[in-house]
């Protein structure tokens, strides 16, 4: 059976950070309730175009999932079971990856023993600092102290497969305050390490603050550079951040520290123990069919990409009253368009994209579509080009991601 991800989207977060620009606000309870009874419509409706699937991963995400009524992720979970084929449910098949995103002024003890007794056997927590200065200034509503005891209740509720977001970057941080942050992460021993620096975006307080419309854009692609270019390239506005330099800085030693540790990185963010990567997330890099569910989750089935409406009333009328598709924005990708994706997707990976891979996709080797490009970024000092099955970027090239993956835009 062909292979599907599922991300469910819960859009609702006790209190929105400044720098957050996702699909996120603060609800009332009835409010809640009513977008898990459409959320539970549309799984059971949609299920019926999924059954050659066997649904390997789901991602709970947001937003804060743990922030829903008693009980409410442990009822989307077994309707997706009992809509899907679970991996793991035929004899010695590895069980599906099951994550939820955890933020940990949002969770206790009894909640987290709850999702593991419902069958989830990895959770994201959100803590992004050690500093309740830091968390402070993004405008977190978790302490410090949160964070450890959620991650302690977290291993006594059974728990072996834990990630925790770290960033970097933020308003005020020196490197050292950095290092702090990622040496009490990692002494916990968790599994998985996301480490990403801080993204001004559009549309949010710090964006704002940090220059508004006069800003001219952004830089970098998930790694140094992130906040948003002033007139020199240089940092600007009322935002204390790091400067360029210093952000490079923490993303270095971020590599070397963990490396030293025991973890390995095997995508430009993200820092794993063997064996222990994020399956649901290199499913999106390796462009991995998977279905998204609820208020604005985007899907990729067959090379077609969709997402849900982004309007909550629009939403759960479709789900509730019409009971019809909530899909918009549904387009057919083309085959430039699979093998742009490929490529900027593929090379966020360590490993790099597999010439065999693309030779099997497309029926054409990846020298015959992008040889100047790839010769040419070589010839930077950003792409490796050796004779085996794996084309990746160089460290350098991880440093200047954003530019490489545009090269390869058609």
């Amino acid at each position: 059976m062909r292979r599907l991800g599922i991300y469910i989207h819960i859009p609702f977060c006790v209190k929105k950070c400044l720098y957050c620009d996702f699909l996120s606000f603060p609800a009332r309870e009835e409010e809640k309730k009513e977008y898990v009874q459409a959320l539970l419509a549309e799984i059971r409706r949609e299920a019926v175009f999924y059954t050659d699937y066997i649904v390997d991963s789901v991602f709970f995400g947001g937003g804060t999932p743990t922030v829903l009524p008693e009980g409410a992720v442990e009822g989307i979970l077994d309707c997706l079971r009992q809509s899907f084929c679970f991996a793991g449910d035929r004899e010695a098949e590895e069980e599906a990856e099951i994550t939820v995103e955890i933020n940990p002024a949002t969770a206790d003890r009894k909640k987290l023993e709850s999702l593991r007794r419902a069958g989830v056997n990895r959770i994201s927590i959100g803590t992004q600092s050690v500093h309740d200065r830091e968390l402070a200034y993004l405008g977190r509503v978790h302490k410090a102290e949160d964070f450890f005891r959620i991650y302690e209740d977290a291993v006594a509720s059974g728990f072996t497969n834990i990630n925790v977001d770290l960033m970097a970057a933020l308003p005020g941080q020196t490197a050292a305050d950095y290092m702090e942050s990622l040496e009490q992460v990692a002494g916990l021993g968790p599994a998985h390490i996301s480490a990403y620096s801080l993204i001004i975006e559009e549309g949010t307080p710090f964006y704002e603050l940090y220059g508004g419309e006069n800003a001219e854009g952004k830089t970098g692609a998930g790694m140094p550079g992130l906040g948003i270019a002033g007139e020199n390239g240089g940092r600007r506005g009322i935002l204390p951040l790091p400067s360029e330099e210093e952000e490079r800085e923490m993303y270095e030693d971020t590599g070397t520290f963990l490396k030293e540790r025991g973890y390995y990185r095997y995508e430009i963010s993200n820092y794993a123990r063997p064996g222990l990567e994020c399956r649901h997330n290199i499913g999106y890099w390796e462009r991995k069919d998977y279905a998204g569910f609820g208020l604005g989750a985007a899907s990729m089935v067959d090379n077609v990409r969709w997402k849900n409406f982004s309007d909550m009333k629009r939403y759960i009328r479709g789900n509730l009253v019409k009971k019809e598709s909530v899909r918009e924005d549904c387009v057919r990708l083309s085959l430039q368009e699979q093998m742009e994706e490929f490529m900027f997707l593929g090379l966020r990976l360590t490993k790099g994209i597999s010439r065999r891979k693309f030779r099997e996709t497309f029926g054409r080797d990846v020298e015959e579509v992008y040889r100047p490009v790839m010769e040419n970024l070589h010839r930077q000092g950003l792409l490796e080009l050796d004779k085996g099955e794996y084309i990746r970027l160089t460290p350098y090239g991880r440093d200047v991601s954003n530019y490489v993956m545009a090269e390869f835009l058609f």
